[in-house]
């Protein structure tokens, strides 16, 4: 059996390698880093080592620092941080926010080590990151791919719409060596064929061409970095290549499988009581549309706007996507109808474990619950990459 070496960055409690392992046992981890700057407890690489050991390929250091340490590998694989892309950070600044910078760390890996494989997870605000300059964050990410002799794809998955018991849309990027069998594979196929029937993602998450769409291109490989950093904006849609330095994208509609519902993954044993404690008449207020006479700090008048989030959460449906502040009584938190009690509460740790794929208690390795919350607003759906890593083996098996 043929081992697939992987390196896991921005391991969080270990998402990418789970699902990687789930797929087939020719996955090995051999080097791994996890660590939230700022943060005296490192409760997420806690419950990394508990669930996969306590090994000197586990990092636990600043990327910046560690990366040196990084060996051989065949596949990198990484959900890197994304709060400067996301819709709700304020003012977010792009790949120049202090999260955004991590990319340059990746690079660094990719220039020094260059394995054949790259898959990466981000919020899907990257391809339009940043505000003032739509397209550069990601356009400045493709070049880099291409200059280090990769070709690249991308497509914007909401789990839900493949079966999944979460609304989450995460972007996945996908590059491979230009040497490799499946780049020469796509090298004769057109733009829409490669999207639709060809690419890496189309098979397992099945897409077609939306109505009046069309495929729109641009060429960023003769262009220098810097040139791309000042200048460059593109109107990246959900689903796209970049191939000998021409980006092609197209918007795309998925053909949608039937989801897991909330109610499928609710507990049905007897829940701790402190789940049902909160102010209902606070949460319906913060759930609800509005439309309120409000006043600016320096007295001009305005009103504010919002629209409503459903309250309860409804039952037959998957769940809206789980938050870093899930735990937390907020308008973004979920609010369901108990199994047993027929009592409103809120979701247990272990609830959100299943929306995401984890098994059951996968961050009870003592951690606070808050941070078992923390954790899973910050993880991917597992059985996604458990899918990707079924793909991979085909594709890697040919290179």
């Amino acid at each position: 059996m043929n081992t697939i070496r992987v390196v896991e960055l921005f391991a969080g409690v270990g998402g990418f390698r789970l699902g990687l392992e789930t797929a087939s046992p020719k996955f090995e981890t051999v080097w791994a880093n996890q660590w939230e700057p700022g943060r005296k407890s490192q409760h997420a690489f806690d419950c990394y080592v508990s669930h996969f050991g306590n090994s000197k390929s586990h990092s636990n250091e600043d990327i910046a620092l560690a990366k040196q340490q990084v060996p051989n590998h065949d596949l990198l694989v990484g959900g890197f941080p994304c709060q400067d892309y996301s819709v709700a950070a304020t003012q977010a600044k792009g790949i120049q926010g202090k999260k955004g910078v991590l990319w340059w760390e990746i690079e660094a890996i990719l220039r020094e080590k260059k394995p054949n494989f790259v898959l990466l997870e981000n919020v899907d605000r990257l391809i339009k990151s940043p505000t003032r300059q739509r397209g550069r964050d990601f356009g400045i990410i493709l070049k880099c791919l291409h200059d280090l002799g990769y070709n690249a794809e991308w497509r914007v998955i909401n789990a839900a719409d493949y079966g999944f018991a979460q609304k989450r849309r995460r972007v996945f990027i996908f590059a491979y060596d230009t040497k490799t069998a499946f780049a020469n594979s796509l090298s004769s196929s057109s733009t829409s064929d490669t999207i639709v029937n060809d690419c890496f993602f189309a098979k397992n998450f099945p897409v077609t061409q939306s109505d009046r769409a069309f495929v729109q291109e641009i060429e960023i490989g003769s262009k220098t970095l810097i040139e791309v950093s000042d200048t460059f904006a593109f109107q990246f849609e959900n689903s796209g290549f970049m191939r000998e330095g021409i980006i092609s994208t197209l918007q795309t509609n998925p053909i949608k499988k039937r989801a897991v519902h909330l109610s499928e993954i609710l507990q049905k044993d007897i829940v701790d009581e402190k789940y049902f404690s909160f102010e209902a008449k606070k949460v319906e207020y913060m759930k609800g549309a509005k439309r309120e006479h409000r006043i600016k700090p320096n007295g001009e008048p305005y009103f504010y706007t919002e629209g409503a989030i459903p309250f309860p959460d409804n039952l037959d449906s998957p769940a809206r996507t789980i938050l870093t502040s899930e735990g937390k009584m907020n308008r973004s938190t979920h609010y369901v109808i108990d199994y047993n009690t027929q009592k409103l509460r809120t979701l247990t740790p272990i609830e959100c474990e299943r929306i995401n794929g984890f098994p059951d208690n996968w961050t009870n390795t003592g951690m606070p619950e808050a941070f078992r919350y923390f954790t899973m607003g910050n993880a991917l759906v597992v059985p996604l990459i458990t899918v990707m890593g079924q793909k991979l083996l085909e594709i890697i098996d040919k290179r």
